[in-house]
């Protein structure tokens, strides 16, 4: 079996803005990976990814929970 692996940071230049709310400055995905996340997450539901859109959920998965993370730590400092 051949592991296709997908590096978070590959998304950073393309995958990621910076949106204005309430005087923070939050970390959100572009619409063209959100939407990206949510076709990637309807494939997952019916077992129909390939290995490389395994490794590109797992990818953008792992952005997504280092983000929030990020965050909630610039909203706690509010």
């Amino acid at each position: 079996m051949i592991q296709v692996v997908i590096s978070p940071q590959s998304l950073l230049q393309t995958g990621i803005e910076v949106e204005s709310i309430d005087n923070l400055r939050l970390f959100k995905f572009t619409h063209q990976l959100q939407s990206r996340l949510e076709d990637l997450l309807e494939k997952n539901k019916v077992g129909a990814l390939t290995l490389e859109e395994e490794a590109e959920l797992n990818a953008i998965e792992e952005l997504d929970r280092l983000f929030t993370y990020l965050n909630s730590l610039l909203i706690a400092q509010q």
